[in-house]
């Protein structure tokens, strides 16, 4: 899946979006791009817990396929 974070802007926010994805399911394969602002996890687990994690860290997902 991969969700968009208008306001992951440096590497500093990635990794915080990272360690909050992996917090949700520590075996995800993440890879977060502040410079397309796009993440993209590999997990089993529904886009919805993520997008909700991400919220209350704030980084809210503006989009997610």
């Amino acid at each position: 899946m991969q969700l968009r974070i208008a306001n992951m802007t440096c590497d500093g926010c990635a990794g915080s979006v990272t360690k909050v994805i992996q917090s949700v399911d520590p075996s995800a394969k993440v890879t977060a791009d502040p410079g397309t602002r796009n993440v993209e996890i590999l997990s089993d687990l529904p886009s919805s817990l993520f997008a909700a994690s991400l919220e209350q860290a704030g980084y809210p997902v503006t989009s997610a396929t």
